[in-house]
């Protein structure tokens, strides 16, 4: 059965049961419910991809009047929360598209990082609406999969006016499915594009006196501890930004502070200063990178692959970490090579923490070589969005801009 065919089977049942009655996210994924006009819909899988392209996004709403669609509830609320119009994709289903494209009328398609859908493209391309793909991601055991399927792949990928990969080995595979070269615009990634948008605190005394260990696990706060004590007899005034990862964690790293006899503050208990700060709350790390002028990234002395550098290189912090960086193994390499982090073990992580609270000068030269390799990554994407606003042409609506203003603040 092709895939065409199994589609209509597909979505015959599915029909049935939602006007049985079925759920609304149901009714959504079939698009019978009400959906207004739109320039451009925007579409990515999740949270992670939406919130990753929020600042193009953001822009596009600016000129242009924009639909977000999610495969998942929490996808879509998040966009709605931006105040955006946003819904539930459509299914990769002949009526489903229909419906949807009828009632919204889109100038422009975009999609987040890497779904492809043969229906959807095949839709699109039959009402001549141009698709783009942005910081298209693919790995290599992907690539592998869709090469066994040139009937799908290939058409779909020859049909986009425009992508944009993430990264060069994504771009090469892409090209190897099928990927038109006219179609090509320069990498960006898009997850490095709020990073890049954080305006760096300056330099001063209170940073240069402020260690931050960002993001420790269980296994991880006694070695920040000890580099802390061996580093404040180099700088006595020498504070700890204890931020662990998980605030559940609090009472028992609050239990080891107080048996080494450490005077602290917890900051679930309103605590903000001290010689050391336990900071045992959800959604305040930009606050601590912005105090610090050096950081300890956490899950990386403990084998948990690590954590992003990129908040603390975009606060220009001077940056520490341990061995297992597997996550983000690229970006450390790039970081490590231009100076602006270095990797440590337990016992190096007490001698590199001292070496840069007695000099302020090599800490805020590292927090630079940082902030400039993720610069330097992040790209410019004003060029990405002209495209994209020229492809979807003029908005519908004069005052659109007016909301898009709203919506980026």
């Amino acid at each position: 059965m092709s895939y065409r065919a199994l589609a209509h089977v597909v979505e015959a049942s599915l029909r049935l049961r939602a006007l049985a009655g079925g759920a609304e996210a149901l009714r959504q994924r079939l698009a019978l419910d009400a959906v207004a006009p739109a320039d451009i819909w925007v579409h990515g899988a999740s949270v992670g991809e939406l919130t990753s392209a929020r600042p193009v996004i953001a822009a596009l709403a600016q000129t242009h009047r924009v639909l977000v669609t999610a495969n998942s509830t929490t996808g879509r609320d998040r966009a709605a929360g931006w105040g955006l119009p946003a819904r539930l994709a459509p299914l990769d289903v002949p009526g489903a598209l229909a419906r949807f494209l009828d009632r919204v009328r889109p100038r422009l398609q975009v999609t987040v990082e890497s779904e492809f859908w043969p229906l959807r493209s095949q839709a699109l391309a039959a009402r001549a609406i141009p698709q783009a793909v942005i910081g298209a991601r693919l790995s290599q055991r992907s690539a592998a999969r869709w090469a066994r399927l040139p009937g799908l792949i290939g058409p779909t990928l020859r049909r986009l006016a425009a992508l944009s990969a993430q990264d060069p080995d994504s771009e090469s595979w892409l090209r190897g499915l099928g990927l038109p070269a006219a179609s090509i615009l320069p990498p960006l990634d898009l997850k490095l594009l709020t990073p890049a948008g954080i305006v760096p605190p300056p330099p001063g005394p209170d940073r240069d006196r402020t260690l931050l260990a960002a993001s420790t696990h269980e296994g991880e706060e006694a070695a920040v501890l000890d580099a802390w004590a061996q580093a404040r007899r180099h700088r006595p005034d020498l504070r700890l930004i204890l931020a662990i990862r998980h605030p559940p964690r609090g009472d028992a790293v609050a239990a080891l502070l107080a048996q080494r006899g450490l005077a602290f503050e917890r900051r679930s208990q309103g605590g903000t200063g001290g010689a050391v700060l336990l900071a045992d709350t959800l959604g305040e790390m930009d606050r601590w990178y912005a105090a610090a002028g050096i950081c300890f990234v956490g899950g990386s002395l403990t084998d948990r692959g690590g954590h992003t550098p990129w908040e603390p290189a975009a606060h220009g912090c001077a940056i520490l970490h341990g061995p297992h960086v597997g996550n983000f193994r690229d970006a450390y390499a790039a970081l490590d090579d231009a100076g602006g982090a270095w990797s440590v073990d337990a016992a190096g992580l007490a001698d590199q923490a001292a070496r840069l609270a007695e000099d302020s000068a090599q800490a805020r030269r590292m927090g630079r070589a940082a902030r400039a390799v993720l610069d330097g990554r992040a790209g410019d994407p004003a060029a990405l969005i002209a495209h994209l606003r020229e492809l979807a042409g003029r908005p519908r609506r004069p005052d659109i801009g007016r909301e898009g203003e709203r919506f980026d603040r």
